[in-house]
């Protein structure tokens, strides 16, 4: 027994119509769906609420709830806000600069390209406050993932014992990185 693929995820909005509209212009995301209720059909909760879905690529539908009587959305506030995102890959370098500077040509504040090794990314804010990233593969990512995978058992074991960083894989960051 296996799980197929998430189906969607879902996330809080401010407002249903300017969510959609930023990742439209912003992301080249489709809009796909909206459902608006006044009762909650899982728990029966009378609470209107607006429930739009958005095409990620591959099948991947991302959501929002916007929720007009429940207090304003805040976030965790233990949790620091680079903890928090959605990721979502892109086909390459060339992509990934091309959507940085779409976002920044449309006003948005854009960290990075950020070097992961393994991949590159940028990151910014939707208007609702949730952190976005976008990332490509490295060149190499499957010659590193076949070395990550080797010992992602052994770090996670450590990392139990002692909450500090195990040192299986710091050839990842490493200036001799560039002879894997």
């Amino acid at each position: 027994m296996k799980l197929e693929r998430i189906h969607h995820v879902a996330y809080r909005c401010k407002d249903a119509k300017e969510t959609v509209d930023w990742y439209v212009k912003n992301l080249n995301m489709d809009f796909v769906l909206a459902i608006a209720e006044d009762h909650v059909p899982s728990t029966h909760e009378p609470d209107p609420y607006m429930h739009v879905f958005l095409d990620a690529g591959a099948g991947n539908v991302l959501a929002f709830f916007e929720l007009p009587t429940k207090p304003e959305m805040g976030r965790d506030e233990n949790t620091p806000a680079w903890v928090q995102h959605i990721a979502f890959k892109v086909k390459d370098r060339e992509t990934l600069l091309a959507f940085k500077k779409n976002l920044e040509e449309n006003g948005v504040d854009v960290l990075g390209v950020t070097d992961h090794s393994i991949f590159h990314s940028i990151y910014f804010f939707d208007p609702n406050g949730h952190r976005i990233e976008l990332a490509c593969d490295d060149p190499r990512e499957e010659e590193m993932l076949k070395r990550l995978d080797a010992v992602k058992w052994e770090m996670l074991e450590e990392w139990s014992k002692t909450k500090r960083a195990p040192r299986h894989a710091d050839w990842l960051h490493a200036k001799e990185f560039e002879n894997v």
